[in-house]
């Protein structure tokens, strides 16, 4: 015997089956799929193209080269001069001068001026690696920045797709007089602001898009295909937060930079105390008497007398200047053993974050999450708690996220304070795809 059809029970089935639907979605995890085709690039891919295309990184190589054509023009010697005289241009009573004349630098003038230069080349060398290092090291911070701005936009967009499913869910319940309207228009607020979250994790990404793109003189427009960081991120290795590493600080380019400039300026003290000495040129040549038909060897020589000029002003600058560089060198090392050990002390704080958060809040949030899923669908949780649930779940994963990447961005500025080379990084093996 078949039983009439009641309005009340279809409209109870029917919230059942949203409910079914709703507890299926709460109950699955996160797509990490990428949800945009474009180009995809690897952190060292990322690293190569800047090292090649960066053009602070040309600059410092041509400051480097121009250096060596400073160091050779140091090293050479002053040019000999040519002269010619007339004297008494009547016919028969001429006399006729051709000298051969050579500066002579005294007081190790040459040697001091080579010195210093050499000194000049060196800290190029230096700054050109430094200069590597910092292109390295800013690639890979904006590297995990377009890596997480993924990720926010991955959580973004199903915390999105969770709030149109509870609305939907919502609207259903409240269609079959089992709640309030109020609980509709929570909803509904609730996936509005899921929304604008998401609209702002997009523009997080063409940002962070732009930042990594510029790094190697480039700028993406809308016709070029989006570009995209392969790899996730996981937590740097403990070892760049030992204390050891301040032992290390002493080879960082840094203070190799400092220590040549120290250097260099001593070596300019030389050159002022050898200035001080003055150049003697000397000279042969013939002078040919036409009145007497008879030539003459002419020989000579010629220095100034130090009387007013003896180079005082210049010396005392350069004095003044090597002390001012060996204050900068005890500034760089002090101000870098800082910086090393507040970025040890962000690593070890996010390391330690983070592990917190994968070992404690995220199993707690997701059992949390899904027992509010399922109270929700037998109507033994309210909305309010089911959604307060999911964004709970979606809040400790944001922050699991964003201490990952303060590790990472902690251990990029260890390794840029050290000078540590592309070879020799520990990230490029942290942030695989």
């Amino acid at each position: 015997m078949s039983h009439p059809r009641h309005p009340g029970r279809v409209r109870l089935r029917r919230a059942s089956a949203v409910s079914a639907a709703l507890i299926l979605l709460f109950a699955c995890a996160p797509s990490w799929a990428q949800d945009e085709a474009g180009f995809a690039l690897g952190l060292d891919t990322a690293i190569a193209r800047a090292l090649d295309r960066n053009p602070e990184i040309a600059a410092a190589r041509h400051e480097q080269q121009a250096s060596e054509g400073a160091l050779l023009q140091a090293g050479l010697r002053p040019n000999p001069e040519i002269s010619a005289l007339e004297e008494d241009l009547r016919r028969g009573r001429r006399t006729t001068t051709l000298q051969l004349s050579q500066p002579l630098e005294l007081g190790g003038k040459r040697q001091a001026r080579t010195s210093a230069a050499g000194l000049r080349r060196d800290q190029a060398v230096w700054a050109l690696q430094q200069m590597r290092a910092d292109v390295r090291a800013a690639v890979a911070v904006q590297f995990i920045e377009l890596l997480a701005a993924q990720q926010r936009l991955r959580l973004a967009a199903d915390s999105v797709a969770l709030a149109e499913s509870a609305s939907r869910a919502a609207r259903q319940r409240v269609a079959a007089g089992k709640v309030s309207p109020v609980e509709e228009t929570r909803a509904q607020v609730a996936e509005a602001a899921a929304r604008v979250e998401s609209l702002q994790a997009e523009g997080g990404l063409r940002i962070a898009r732009q930042r990594l793109a510029a790094l190697w003189g480039d700028m993406p427009n809308a016709a070029s295909a989006p570009l995209s960081a392969a790899g996730r991120l996981t937590l740097p290795p403990a070892t760049l937060a030992d204390a050891s590493l301040q032992d290390r600080l002493a080879d960082a380019p840094l203070l190799a930079q400092a220590r040549i400039e120290l250097d260099r300026r001593r070596a300019l003290v030389q050159v002022e105390t050898a200035a001080r000495v003055p150049n003697v040129s000397v000279s042969v040549g013939a002078k040919r008497l036409q009145e007497a038909g008879v030539t003459q060897a002419v020989v000579g020589f010629s220095m100034p007398l130090p009387v007013f000029d003896r180079n005082q002003g210049n010396l005392a600058e350069a004095l003044r200047r090597e002390d001012k560089a060996h204050d900068e060198l005890d500034a760089a090392t002090l101000r870098l053993a800082t910086e090393l050990g507040q970025a040890q002390e962000r690593l070890r704080s996010a390391r330690a974050e983070a592990r917190t958060l994968e070992r404690d809040a995220l199993p707690g949030a997701r059992l949390a999450y899904d027992a509010a899923a399922r109270g929700f669908a037998l109507g033994k949780f309210s909305f309010l708690e089911a959604l307060d649930a999911q964004r709970s779940w979606f809040q400790v994963q944001a922050q699991a996220q964003r201490a990952l990447a303060e590790s990472l961005r902690a251990a990029t500025e260890i390794e840029r304070l050290l000078g540590v080379s592309e070879e020799r990084s520990e990230l490029s093996n942290v942030l695989l795809p």
